[in-house]
């Protein structure tokens, strides 16, 4: 199973504040708008997501189709073939993509500690 580029998404307080300190940890802006409340930080093959006000606890994100880079991948597994795969291991994975759609969608499951994991693609 190919789940593409990882990143953590961090709920924060301010971010301002927030991309000031990830900065200074050698971060740098890769994507994202603050006017739209996130940004997407770099640090060599490191990604993590900044967001405000967008959601309350932490979450692993994986994004099918794409690099650290967020740039595109040539071959990727479709996160519909993903979440199917995941279902058939006994995962729930809530409200399904339809297997006739294509193109961008997301699904989220937790683990076994309740850790929230997105599974978004793009493209």
């Amino acid at each position: 199973m190919k789940l593409g580029a990882f990143s953590i998404s961090l709920s924060v307080k301010d971010l301002a504040t927030s991309r000031v300190f990830y900065e200074n940890l050698g971060f740098v802006k890769l994507g994202g708008d603050m006017d739209k409340h996130y940004l997407i930080m770099k640090n060599e093959n490191s990604l993590i997501g900044l967001f405000q006000g967008m959601f309350e606890n932490n979450i692993l994100t994986f994004n099918p189709g794409w690099d650290e880079n967020g740039k595109n991948i040539e071959l990727f597994d479709d996160i519909r073939l993903i979440q199917k795969d995941i279902k058939t291991k006994g995962i729930d994975v809530g409200e399904e993509i339809s297997k006739e759609s294509e193109g961008p969608a997301s699904f989220m499951i937790e683990d076994p500690d309740g850790n929230v994991i997105l599974v978004d693609q793009h493209r």
